[in-house]
């Protein structure tokens, strides 16, 4: 097949490594003819650039851009239909916003025999401005028409885009997201180096988070637990993973609280070292408002590493509650800080959560499997 991926940025995010993944792949595993259109921008969550793969094509268009401008938007779109007419794809796959309305737009008008949409994190969702979110639910409708298939990388995507009434239910197929899962089911024996790198004790119990520093990604509620926590198990320390915005205010709030000491912040970390950073951690949190279907709850228990997470958007699928982790309220404290403290004293459930998640997920998020599961859908629709 000739294939068309469509995304905005290649930053280091969920979608962008699983657009990567499916690109290779589909060059790789099925020969395909591979095209990866992308924009220029990239962001304080580093870049994916240096993770291209020489098996596709890569295209940058610098008018794709993430926010609204009328100006590049138009120049985007007639840049992506003279490509599309040039290199004639089956198949346009889109991913994310920007990307999925311009270029479902522009692949449907020139009649390309299958246009697919993916959805990893919906655009709206419940915090936000009802302005804001009712235009991005029209926008949503707009781009449904305009497309033959929707792919949902969480069965809570489906629901929260069919609520919405963005479209019936029939129009999507729920894939999971796919990852290299040997770099994490192998990961164990980067445990002893990267603590010593982090300065970590033999006794600590880390607690984990990956994500940026940035609104509604949760950190605070962890931080606000963290004092009674601390009271309970001492040995606990607390690592944060990533960047952002907010990071200066998270250094400032656990100085004032006088528990500095007990938190570790690693700044931006290319994502080849989170196999070896999870494996340094005991326990691993998720404590984010929003999220379609975080890659770290998967990549926590393919690392054997139990999870503790608020029940938002995907997350029922793979923090089965009692079984590979813990299930909370979204912004609850309370119920954050027992978790962790039943977590943190009993080494024997932390191992049987980390081994039942490692049984169940490393087949359902091989990247192989995504793709092969992709290409079947495109084959089944184009064979109508």
């Amino acid at each position: 097949m000739r294939v068309v991926h469509i995304i905005t940025r290649l930053i280091v995010g969920g979608a962008q490594e699983n657009t990567l993944l499916n690109c290779a792949d589909l060059a790789g595993d099925f020969g395909d003819d591979v095209l990866l259109i992308i924009g220029a921008e990239t962001g304080p969550e580093g870049s994916l650039f240096s993770e291209i793969r020489d098996k596709f094509s890569v295209l940058v268009l610098p008018d794709l851009v993430r926010s609204i401008s009328p100006y590049h938007d138009i120049r985007a779109c007639f840049n992506l239909r003279r490509v599309l007419l040039e290199f004639k794809p089956d198949v346009v796959h889109t991913h994310s916003a920007k990307a999925g309305i311009l270029g479902r737009l522009v692949a449907w008008n020139l009649k390309v025999p299958l246009v697919v949409h993916t959805v990893h994190g919906a655009p709206f969702y419940p915090y936000q401005n009802i302005f804001v979110r009712k235009f991005y639910q029209f926008c949503e409708r707009f781009g449904v028409k305009r497309c033959h298939a929707m792919i949902s990388v969480a069965d809570a995507m489906t629901d929260l885009m069919t609520n919405a009434n963005i479209a019936k239910k029939d129009k999507f197929t729920t894939i999971y997201s796919g990852m290299e899962v040997d770099r994490f089911l192998n990961s164990e024996q980067l445990r002893t180096p990267t603590r010593k790198q982090f300065d970590i004790g033999e006794d600590d119990i880390v607690v984990g988070k990956i994500a940026r520093l940035f609104h509604l990604k949760g950190h605070e509620y962890l931080i606000s637990a963290a004092e009674s926590i601390l009271q309970e198990v001492p040995l606990v320390k607390f690592m944060f993973v990533g960047d952002g915005v907010l990071m200066e205010r998270f250094r400032g709030e656990v100085e004032l609280c006088g528990i500095a000491d007990r938190f570790i912040f690693t700044g931006l970390l290319p994502p080849e070292q989170i196999p070896a950073t999870i494996s340094a951690m005991d326990i691993v949190v998720h404590t984010s408002l929003r999220e379609g279907l975080a890659r770290v709850l998967p990549q926590a228990l393919l690392a054997g590493k139990p999870v503790v997470s608020y029940d938002i958007d995907g997350a029922r699928e793979v923090v089965i509650d009692g079984v590979t982790g813990y299930l909370l309220p979204p912004k609850s404290i309370k119920q954050l800080k027992n978790a962790i403290v039943k977590l943190a004293t009993s080494p024997d459930l932390r191992i049987k959560f980390g081994q039942t998640g490692k049984e169940l997920f490393a087949n359902k998020f091989n990247h192989h499997n995504m793709t092969s599961q992709i290409r079947k859908l495109y084959e089944s629709f184009l064979k109508k």
